[in-house]
């Protein structure tokens, strides 16, 4: 196992500071993910952001994007390359790409079969195109709370898209969904592209890493046996019901130190 770097999403640091009453602040917040010994950030890599960030030395490990996957190719490649133009130009490689759930996000339905397997070619398509024009790597993130649609996309990968797409195996919403992360990883070693990182008590958020119903030393061993070589990016998320006790810098530095031993105890 070789780690390129240690990364965060964004939308947990910005939900919490809306959360203790303060107006975002990219600057501070890209100060804080600085300070807790992150090294690069998720982001949507325009000339703002990417200025503020490189302030502090991080770099942009990834972009992620939402998209109607199942849907119409034209569309999922206009919605995708802007992205992966901007994130080129920063000097990223891996392109996140989340699969927006049949019915939309309030009332998700069953996804149908048809539209699973319209979303591999998809998938596939926007993968060589990414590679061809941008030299970037293709993987689909798994979002979805349920099982059948947690295991219909993440068969829209391994049975019905081409190699080069990859697998971010999102721990959190793969629990919450019935699913086991540790065991996709096992499943699919040849997949695994990338992480997002989060604990859970059953469907709550843990505060960070250190603790909840996911066995992160089981799943770095999976890692390990993988040989994956990438970056680990968090996702922690602190809604009301998670009630944390401490800031979320303190949260990803303690996440951090769990995740450098652990991967410290296999290289």
């Amino acid at each position: 196992m070789k780690i390129i770097g240690y990364s965060s999403n964004l939308y947990g640091w910005s939900e919490r500071w809306k959360s203790d009453g303060k107006a975002v602040d990219w600057r501070a917040i890209f100060r804080a993910c600085a300070d807790a010994g992150l090294d690069a950030v998720e982001i949507d890599a325009d000339a703002g952001q990417l200025a503020l960030l490189r302030e502090f030395g991080l770099a942009v490990s990834a972009s992620y994007v939402g998209l109607q996957l199942h849907g119409d190719y034209d569309a999922v490649e206009a919605g995708a390359l802007p992205a992966a133009e901007r994130l080129a130009a920063a000097g990223g490689k891996e392109l996140l790409v989340n699969a927006d759930p049949y019915g939309g996000w309030k009332q998700p339905l069953p996804k149908p079969e048809d539209l699973v397997k319209r979303q591999g070619d998809n998938l596939s398509r926007l993968a060589a195109r990414a590679e061809a024009d941008f030299g970037l790597r293709l993987s689909l993130h798994n979002h979805a709370a349920d099982r059948h649609n947690a295991e219909a996309d993440l068969r829209s990968v391994v049975e019905f898209a081409d190699p080069a797409v990859g697998l971010c195996v999102d721990t959190g919403w793969s629990h919450v969904a019935g699913c086991d992360p540790v065991g996709w990883v096992r499943r699919y070693p040849e997949r695994i592209a990338a992480f997002h990182l989060r604990n859970q008590r059953g469907g709550v958020p843990a505060e960070d890493l250190t603790e909840g119903d996911i066995d992160f030393r089981a799943l770095a061993d999976a890692m390990a046996d993988a040989n994956y070589e990438g970056w680990l990016a968090l996702e922690l998320w602190h809604p009301r019901e998670t009630m944390p006790a401490r800031s979320m810098e303190e949260d990803v530095r303690r996440s951090l130190a769990m995740l450098r031993g652990l991967v410290g105890e296999r290289t």
